[in-house]
């Protein structure tokens, strides 16, 4: 059985109307170049998988929503704003017309990191996956995707330091499991294309 694409944390989720398609623009160039490439998609079409966020100037966090992964596009209905959230809690607030990835507190922990990151992509890659497995930071096999122990697990990635030199985690625990990041999304991809 596959364990992915299942929300693992609380959630309120607020329901809006779909978000102005301007707020999107961006990211989804890039969300919809990494389904073309595979990094983003569904198992047997079914359950979805990988993500991409921003963090916005406001502090929210703009990311796709869950179950999008077999979508090949997506429109403002397909995307959220995280408003709040609690890692240690393992909660988080939600508004928008969907509710936030399966990975959202993940996302949270990376953009804890440092104040200058702004994106974050998660991506499923077996072949990358398997390549890169612990010749870059990667985190605890025994650590589930979408948990509190995840999101220590970025914090102690970054703070033990290979996740400052290199803006990639590796989810050992997570089967092909991939996060980059940076300043921006042309950052957080140019890391993604390094592994490539």
């Amino acid at each position: 059985m596959i364990d992915e694409g299942y929300i693992k944390y609380e959630q309120k989720h607020v329901m809006t109307a779909a978000l102005e398609a301007d707020l999107i623009a961006e990211i989804n160039q890039y969300r919809t170049v990494l389904y073309k490439m595979e990094l983003i998609g569904a198992y047997d079409e079914v359950v979805g998988y990988g993500n991409i966020s921003i963090k916005r100037a406001d502090g929210t966090i703009l990311i796709s929503g869950t179950q999008t992964g077999q979508k090949a596009e997506l429109g403002p209905q397909h995307y959220t704003l995280i408003t709040d959230y609690s890692i240690p809690e393992n909660k988080l607030t939600c508004q928008g017309p969907i509710k936030a990835s399966s990975e959202a507190l993940t996302h949270a922990a990376v953009y804890e990191l440092r104040d200058d990151i702004r994106a974050v992509i998660h991506i499923h890659s077996k072949e990358l996956w398997d390549r890169h497995m612990n010749q870059m930071p990667t985190t605890n096999p025994e650590v589930a995707y979408g948990t509190p122990q995840m999101a220590y697990e970025v914090k102690r990635l970054y703070e033990d330091g290979p996740m400052k030199q290199n803006p990639v985690m590796i989810m050992a625990g997570h089967e092909e499991g991939i996060v980059t990041f940076g300043k921006n999304l042309k950052e957080a991809y140019e890391a993604l294309e390094k592994l490539l």
